[in-house]
C-alpha cells in the first residue's frame, strides 16, 4: 500500500473509533463506536436542560469475555457486556442526581432498543452546569458526529436489489442488499470492500436503515447469507452506520 492511502487508511479507522461487539457472543455482530455513539448521543440529549459531551464505549471486563461463534472483524473488542463512558452538562434547576437518572436512562433504553448491545455500567460525569440561554440551547438535538474519514475506495455502495445472480463476493452483496432494514453496504476497514471473503467466511460492512435495530438487521443478513448460495460456513456482519428518519 502507498504512502498515502496507509495515511488515509489509519484516518479512517481512527474516525470510526473501536469496533463494538453487538449483541452477544453467538451474535456474530458488530457496531462501529462512532455509529453507536451518535444513537446515544441523541438519547442522552432527550432529557430537558441537558447537553451531551464526549460520549465513549468499551468492554467493561475484556479478561473475562467470552471468545465469538465466528471470526472477528480486524481490531474489533470481545463480545462482553459493555461500559457507557459519557459527559454532559445540564442546567442548574434540578438536583443533578435526578438528572443524571434520566440520562443513564435514556442510553440505557436507546441501546437496547435501537441498537441491541449489551450494557453491563453506565459511567455519567458532569461536566458543567448551564444557566439561561445556554439550557434553552441544550434542549434540543446534539451534533450528529461527523462521518467517518473514507479510504480510498471506502465510498458507501448502492446495488440493484435482487437475488444471488453472481459468484462470490457480488452474489452475496446481492443477497444483503435484499435483506429488509439494510440501507446500504457502507465499507469502512482497509481495503474498504463491502464483503470480503476468506475461507469459508464472510465479513459485510453495511449501514442499518431508519426504525430498524442495528443487532435485528444484522441478524437477518446473517441467516439470508448462510442460507443462500454462494455458501459460506461462517458470517459476520460489522454495522458501520444507523440511519436515522430525516
Amino acid at each position: 500500500m502507498a504512502a498515502n492511502q496507509w495515511a488515509q487508511a489509519v484516518r479512517a479507522q481512527l474516525g470510526i473509533g473501536r469496533v463494538l461487539p453487538l449483541g452477544g457472543p453467538a451474535d456474530g455482530s458488530w457496531i462501529t463506536e462512532q455509529a453507536a455513539a451518535g444513537v446515544l448521543l441523541r438519547a442522552a440529549g432527550t432529557p430537558a436542560g441537558v447537553r451531551p459531551g464526549a460520549l465513549r464505549l468499551s468492554v467493561a471486563d475484556p479478561g473475562r469475555a467470552p471468545q465469538p461463534a465466528v471470526p472477528a472483524p480486524p481490531s474489533a473488542l470481545p463480545p462482553g457486556p459493555l461500559r457507557i463512558e459519557a459527559d454532559f452538562a445540564a442546567a442548574g434547576d434540578r438536583p443533578l442526581p435526578a438528572v443524571a437518572d434520566e440520562v443513564r436512562a435514556a442510553l440505557l433504553e436507546a441501546s437496547v432498543r435501537e441498537l441491541g448491545l449489551v450494557v453491563g455500567v453506565v459511567d455519567l460525569r458532569v461536566s458543567g452546569l448551564l444557566d439561561g440561554a445556554f439550557a434553552e440551547e441544550a434542549a434540543g438535538p446534539p451534533e450528529t458526529p461527523p462521518e467517518p474519514a473514507e479510504g480510498p475506495s471506502a465510498a458507501p455502495v448502492k446495488e440493484g436489489r435482487g437475488g444471488a445472480t453472481q459468484d462470490g463476493a457480488a452474489g452475496i452483496a446481492a443477497i444483503v442488499l435484499g435483506v429488509d432494514g439494510v440501507a446500504r453496504l457502507a465499507p469502512v476497514l482497509g481495503p474498504s470492500r463491502p464483503v470480503a471473503l476468506t475461507e469459508g467466511h464472510a465479513l459485510i460492512q453495511l449501514a442499518s436503515a431508519p426504525g430498524h435495530r442495528a443487532l435485528d438487521v444484522a441478524a437477518a443478513v446473517r441467516r439470508a447469507v448462510a442460507s443462500a448460495p454462494p455458501a459460506v460456513s461462517t458470517v459476520a456482519v460489522l454495522v458501520t452506520a444507523v440511519e436515522q428518519q430525516n
